[in-house]
């Protein structure tokens, strides 16, 4: 039954509660089989909640939303959980054994939907990496080859969902961090419209508006049916997005039409690329001729100037120190450089360095660079083609920083970012698909990216292709 479940979605385990065949408890069950099977290889969920999960799964009080009884994880960063772990890979708060007082709003919807979280999964220190090998909690695995990352900053949550322990985890996405351990794990990966989702109560924005929260998902109607579960705005939110015209399950199965799309097969900066990214987007834009959609390689002129990468990281660096400054205060004492990674002290005392009025010229930057990238949507294209990330997914331990060379990581992820972090600038919804693997079996996404508030239609594109290609009965070498 275990192995059965593993090949299912969110929605078809879903439907098995709802129609009697499964009770949550079940569900649940098997899934914990599942997690305590392959997790000591991964190293996906560094925080089980196992009983605690057994508890509400045959709790009468278990909501009765459209996810009744259907196993969940949640990142260790954000979606706080009352009386859970939020270390954000950090080992100064594991030290001080960090737990939440009460659940996000993010986190609410999610529990009121039925979802039962088994625990939380592992990620960098602070989302800062394309990889998940935190000193404070160990490397995560790839379960396509255990000898490779399973990306970052989502990583745990990708190799959990990809090895069928979970049809769906919590991830999030600062500069690409859904789509990119969708990429790398074979899976769908959605970074929705800035303000789709809320950070309340706790915060009114993360990453001064370049981080989004949301799911990584095996098929495109999980993706979307999860959406329209955690979308909308809530008490206090700085801003939220429009609202769609449908519920994004029912969007999803309706006809795109024929679209204009733009392809870019190349790093805008002219960075080296993988020939096998190349291939990925090639790929996608035949099979989308194929569908009867135009495609024709375009691309916003904004993403040529080289700025935008260096505006990213200043807005990063500022946040930094500022995420170690709030946590040095909640836990009663000041982070220092022993506390964290290289990495993640020499980012912060970029950032602390950095000034006010410097930070406020490079928001000014990033609001300009966004018009200009939409611009380009506004001149009659529907949609942009990229690869997902311009390299295949790195061994372990290679996006890794020493402390005599505290940016080294930093400085290899380049390639893992070239694609997606122009577009968390932006704010616009772009989606990974896992429409190509290497000739050794390594998944690659390739991208979509629609203009702002148009889920909806990446969405539509995204289960038409889903549908043309299917990749359901894909399974890794390490898989329940």
């Amino acid at each position: 039954m275990s192995d059965e479940l593993a090949t299912l979605d969110a929605t078809a385990q879903a439907e098995r509660v709802r129609s009697g065949d499964l009770t949550p408890a079940e569900l649940v069950e098997a899934a914990i089989v599942r997690l305590e099977k392959l997790n000591p290889t991964l190293n996906a969920v560094i925080h089980p909640a196992l009983d605690r999960a057994r508890e509400r799964a045959a709790s009468p009080d278990l909501p009765d939303g459209p996810f009744r009884g259907v196993p969940f994880l949640m990142k260790d960063i954000g979606g706080q959980e009352a009386g859970q772990p939020n270390h954000g890979g950090m080992a100064f708060l594991k030290a001080a054994g960090w737990t939440e007082s009460a659940d996000s709003y993010f986190t609410q919807k999610l529990v009121a939907a039925g979802l039962v979280s088994l625990g939380r999964t592992n990620t960098p220190e602070l989302a800062l990496l394309p990889t998940s090998e935190p000193d404070a909690y160990g490397a995560t695995a790839n379960p396509w080859s255990t000898s490779h990352s399973a990306g970052g900053s989502s990583g745990g949550a990708a190799a959990a969902v990809a090895a069928g322990i979970v049809a769906a985890a919590h991830a999030s996405d600062g500069g690409g961090s859904i789509r990119g351990p969708a990429s790398k794990c074979g899976l769908v990966g959605l970074k929705p419209t800035r303000g789709r989702n809320s950070f309340g109560p706790g915060l009114g924005e993360r990453w001064s508006g370049f981080s989004c929260e949301f799911v990584v998902t095996r098929s495109v109607r999980d993706s979307a049916a999860l959406l329209d579960v955690t979308a909308g705005p809530m008490p206090g939110d700085p801003y939220s997005a429009a609202p769609p015209g449908q519920p994004y399950a029912a969007a999803v199965k309706g006809d795109p039409g024929r679209l204009r799309i733009g392809l870019l097969r190349r790093a805008a900066r002219e960075m080296e690329i993988d020939p096998e990214a190349t291939a990925a987007a090639d790929g996608t834009a035949r099979l989308l001729e194929s569908l009867g959609h135009s495609v024709e390689e375009s691309h916003p002129e904004a993403l040529e100037d080289p700025l935008h990468v260096a505006h990213y990281v200043k807005v990063v660096t500022a946040n930094v120190a500022r995420a170690l400054e709030s946590w040095g205060a909640v836990v009663g004492r000041p982070v220092g450089a022993a506390d964290v990674e290289p990495l993640t002290w020499a980012l912060a005392e970029q950032g602390r360095a950095l000034g006010a009025s410097a930070l406020l010229e490079t928001l000014e930057y990033v609001h300009r660079f966004g018009r200009r990238v939409a611009a380009w949507w506004e001149s009659g294209f529907d949609l942009l083609l990229t690869p997902t990330q311009g390299a295949q997914p790195a061994e372990l331990g290679f996006l890794t920083s020493t402390a005599e060379e505290p940016l080294r990581a930093f400085v290899r992820s380049a390639p893992y970012g070239v694609f997606t972090l122009p577009f968390n600038l932006t704010g616009q919804p772009a989606i990974s698909l896992p429409l190509h693997a290497t000739p050794d079996g390594l998944p690659m996404g390739s991208q979509l990216v629609a203009a702002s508030g148009r889920e909806d239609l990446l969405l539509k594109v995204s289960a038409q292709l889903e549908a043309a290609r299917p990749w359901a009965d894909r399974r890794p070498p390490l898989h329940a």
